[in-house]
């Protein structure tokens, strides 16, 4: 994986490199962008007071839902119904090793959680809504997306190199997931050069609407935001091509306090493009974004760019963009 973790040592390798020649640039413009993007989107995340061990029970609760994901989905689709959508032999083994995967990162993070002195979270109940495969592949984009920016989003937040260490295994075989079921469902395996960290509400957030019940002691201490869904145009599965300027309708519990859209992509100077919004014409889809966006409603529109937990009013939702 229910934003910079690798990423991170690869900055602080780069500003090792940048000191030891100084005739070249310790940092692109772009390296800067990604980097200050992570680390002031988790600023409110910060003044959670999260310790390590919490950033971990949080990732163990993303990779318990994901195993989950997959375990339920194979069980319920036969091989048959992923081979219709395309899916050959090999494909078909590399989605279910994906399962497999997911697995292997809730016994490494139980492990890491127990050596701390912690009993880790345990399981919850889900409803994924599974209804077809193609809707379980389509979801299972989604959940790698957002399980990439999960840990991007948490890299600042954590002290420890060891969990860090950690972290960054688990995230390059996340982004790994990710190409993997882009290719296989046709569309760009990266249509974006960066992915886009969030802050742990956020995640948290989108995670929530598959949790039914957790057992006790399992809960974490996020709350989530209202809910976000897109009425118009109608959703579609996978990814959509979408001009800048089309009008989008959402529907939220907070939608009446709203006055902008905020469109979280890495393409966004400062980390989110804003687009002013009403409750009766929706918010125009800014220019220039590709890959995962994610949206939601705000009560205000930074020039900085940046989104904040205290703007926050309902979301995120995920949208995919060719």
């Amino acid at each position: 994986m229910p934003s910079i973790m690798k990423a991170a040592g690869v900055i602080a390798g780069l500003a090792a490199v940048a000191c030891a020649l100084p005739a070249q640039p310790k940092l692109t413009s772009r390296q800067n962008h990604i980097y200050g993007l992570a680390k002031r989107q988790n600023a409110a995340a910060a003044a959670l007071g999260l310790a390590d061990v919490d950033i971990l029970q949080f990732a163990l609760t993303l990779e318990w839902l994901e195993s989950s994901f997959y375990q339920q989905g194979f069980a319920q689709f036969g091989d048959d119904q992923f081979k219709a959508l395309g899916l050959n032999d090999v494909q078909l083994a590399d989605l279910k090793s994906i399962g497999s995967s997911e697995q292997s990162h809730v016994g490494l993070l139980q492990s890491s959680i127990a050596q701390a002195g912690v009993q880790p979270v345990q399981p919850c109940q889900y409803n994924f809504g599974f209804t077809d495969a193609a809707g379980m592949v389509a979801t299972a984009s989604i959940l790698e997306s957002v399980g990439i920016s999960a840990y991007l989003g948490a890299a600042p937040l954590v002290s420890s190199t060891a969990i860090l260490s950690t972290a960054a295994s688990i995230l390059t075989i996340e982004a790994r997931h990710q190409s993997f079921i882009r290719i296989a469902s046709g569309v760009a395996a990266s249509p974006s050069p960066f992915d886009t960290p969030l802050g742990p509400k956020a995640v948290f957030s989108l995670a929530a609407p598959f949790i039914q019940s957790c057992p006790g002691g399992s809960n974490l201490i996020l709350t989530a935001f209202p809910t976000l869904t897109m009425t118009s145009p109608a959703p579609v599965a996978g990814v959509s091509a979408l001009a800048q300027g089309t009008m989008l309708n959402f529907q939220s519990d907070a939608a009446s306090s709203a006055t902008f859209c905020g469109f979280t992509n890495s393409a966004a100077p400062g980390g989110t493009a804003f687009s002013a919004f009403s409750a009766a014409q929706g918010c125009a889809l800014p220019p220039n974004l590709a890959g995962t966006v994610y949206v939601t409603l705000t009560s205000a529109a930074p020039a900085s760019g940046v989104l904040t937990d205290d703007i926050t009013l309902a979301g995120p939702m995920v949208m995919n963009l060719s």
